[in-house]
């Protein structure tokens, strides 16, 4: 029997009424050494219970591979932690999440599988590759469940898929999949408070819950029209909102969160505020969307949440707060507040290692016929670098057949020629070839895999046959570069521009670590390390202008840092702040 069980209107947790009070935090877009200080956070700010998702594509980024549960993905410490704290855990495996993250939490071995998987139903290739990681996954996490003593009282089945499917043999399939390997604590499903979503994406016998985050009134009454009896419970309260390249950052006011947090408490409903704490994407890990177009998902997750990015109490911590206390109270404890941050530091990047030259230092070249695409090279995430030679001289058309996965950077003889993008549905390039034989070099960039609706798993790098002025372009060389290990890069003294994709390292010097935030000015697009540590991607496109810098990634005597800039920067500085900016508001 589950710990957790329901009434006609609430929860009991071993017989005793509960009031779930949760709030989102994804242990893997938070650096491990400050879990604890963040559930910390969220028991001060009132709530009971943390959410997490589970992504499978880091869990499982090999199909015949070992589950990873170290580092950011050790899940079995943050659910230790969890309960230390005296928090309760709402789990939510999958396998799809969605939340704003690469593929949805999907594989891309999986999604790219190219046999025409029918993801998220019941066509047995998707179930049985599901079975073959629920069997890696939850064994580790049995002793975390209630069950056995643990903080884990409820598993969320699927995640909204209504708006996805209907496919309820699928569902059923999961939950048993869940209660056969030993699950026993309460499963409930979540879906977005439409009647047709909820009545898609809920399974009889299963607790469902609604997300939402303004009108609470109207979408607990379709919550209450859908399911009759057991407790009303918004699963996902939005409270913010995740921001595009190119968009704005967006906010919500505190006071009008608050005054729905209020509704949905007074209605004696339960919650699950998302996010309490965003966190960030670090390295390539965020999402896209793509409706009419393609449109990535920034590196920060701030979400506007109650937390900051970098974990520091915001306007809305304090009035949940407050409002938390009417209702269910909060510890006799101060609020903390905001963490320590370095001193504002100057940092010169003086050495240099350009890209296209090395590539092959970082990757051995596959030679194909036309080119192969990320997925067909095995690569999940990062860059493809393609090369080949330009068959005749003279201006031509270069036609990319298919478009590019996401952004490609072409160069002719290693000058830049111009730039395809996606979300622009680019196939054609004007370009002059100086000669026969002329090299072409295409730097593909994987901006983010689609995490919700019918693109997830559409395919990354140069999607088909490429030709200039009709004549096919062909024997490609294909560097895979997920850039995991940059050892090999022979960095030497800067000296004058670079126009081309390069590599630039400096040292700093820190007394002591503390949080900061990296402020590019001056500087294009590309990625950032700081000791090995990817912090994610940078653009001055915008909206977000900083990168967050965990300071537990610092260490108290000299630090690297290697930038990867594709373009050009007008400065060889870079600046570590003290404050974030995530770009031009909009409510």
């Amino acid at each position: 029997m589950p710990a957790l069980t329901t009434t006609s209107d609430g929860f009991l947790l071993r017989g005793e009424p509960l009031r779930i009070v949760s709030g989102a935090m994804h242990y893997f877009r938070i650096h491990p050494d400050q879990w604890a200080d963040r559930l910390r956070k969220a028991r001060l700010m009132g709530l009971n219970t943390v959410e997490t998702y589970i992504p499978w594509n880091l869990h499982q980024p090999d199909p015949d591979g070992p589950l990873v549960l170290d580092g950011l993905l050790d899940l079995p410490r943050y659910l230790s932690l969890a309960q230390a704290e005296g928090l309760h855990v709402l789990l939510r495996p999958g396998p799809f999440i969605c939340a704003e993250w690469d593929g949805g939490g999907l594989p891309a071995w999986l999604t790219g599988a190219g046999d025409d998987i029918r993801l998220r139903t019941s066509d047995p290739r998707y179930t049985e590759a599901v079975d073959r990681y629920l069997d890696l996954l939850l064994p580790p996490l049995a002793p975390y469940m209630a069950a056995s003593g643990g903080p884990v009282i409820a598993v969320q089945v699927e995640n909204e898929y209504g708006a996805y499917g209907d496919d309820t043999a699928y569902l059923e399939h999961l939950a048993a999949a869940l209660r056969s390997r030993g699950v026993d604590e309460l499963l409930f499903t979540c879906d977005q408070a439409d009647a047709g979503h909820l009545a898609a994406g809920s399974l009889p016998g299963t607790l469902a819950t609604a997300t939402f985050g303004s009108r609470v009134e109207e979408n607990l009454g379709r919550l209450r029209a859908h399911q009759p009896e057991g407790p009303l419970m918004c699963a996902e309260f939005w409270i913010g909102w995740f921001d595009h390249w190119g968009g704005p950052h967006h906010v919500r006011d505190a006071a009008d969160a608050a005054a729905n947090l209020d509704q949905l408490l007074s209605a004696g409903a339960s919650v699950n505020i998302y996010m309490f704490h965003g966190g960030t994407n670090f390295g390539f890990t965020n999402g896209a969307n793509h409706y009419h177009a393609y449109t990535p998902t920034v590196t920060s997750y701030d979400y506007d949440a109650a937390l900051t990015e970098s974990g520091d109490p915001g306007p809305k911590y304090h009035a949940f707060r407050e409002v938390i206390a009417r209702h269910t109270g909060v510890p006799d404890e101060p609020a903390p507040a905001p963490s320590a941050k370095l001193p504002v530091t100057e940092v010169t990047l003086d050495r240099r290692a350009p890209l296209l030259p090395h590539a092959d230092l970082l990757a051995k070249p596959v030679r194909t016929e036309d080119p192969a695409t990320a997925d067909g090279l095995g690569l999940r995430a990062g860059y493809v670098l393609y090369r080949a030679t330009l068959p005749a001289a003279g201006d031509g058309v270069l036609h990319f057949a298919g478009g590019v996965g996401d952004r490609a950077q072409v160069f002719v003889d290693g000058s830049p020629a111009g730039v395809l993008e996606r979300e622009r549905h680019d196939e054609t390039l004007p370009v002059r070839s100086p000669r026969a034989g002329a090299t072409l070099d295409v730097l593909v960039e994987n901006m983010g895999g689609v995490n919700y609706g019918p693109h997830i798993g559409d395919p990354k790098g140069l999607l088909g046959p490429v030709s200039f002025d009709g004549t096919a372009v062909r024997d490609w060389d294909c560097h895979a570069l997920p850039l995991g290990d940059l050892d090999a890069l022979p960095f030497a003294p800067a000296s004058g521009g670079s126009a081309t994709p390069a590599f630039h390292h400096g040292t700093f010097e820190v007394l002591e670590p503390a949080d900061t935030f990296l402020s590019l000015p001056g500087w294009t697009k590309g990625q950032a390390w700081v000791n090995g540590f990817h912090l994610g991607r940078y653009w001055n496109r915008g909206p977000q202008r900083t990168l967050y810098v965990p300071g537990p990634v610092l260490r108290a005597s000299a630090n690297d840092l290697v930038l990867l800039e594709l373009h050009a920067s007008t400065t060889s500085r870079v600046v570590l702040t003290d404050a974030p900016d995530l770009g031009h508001e909009q409510s």
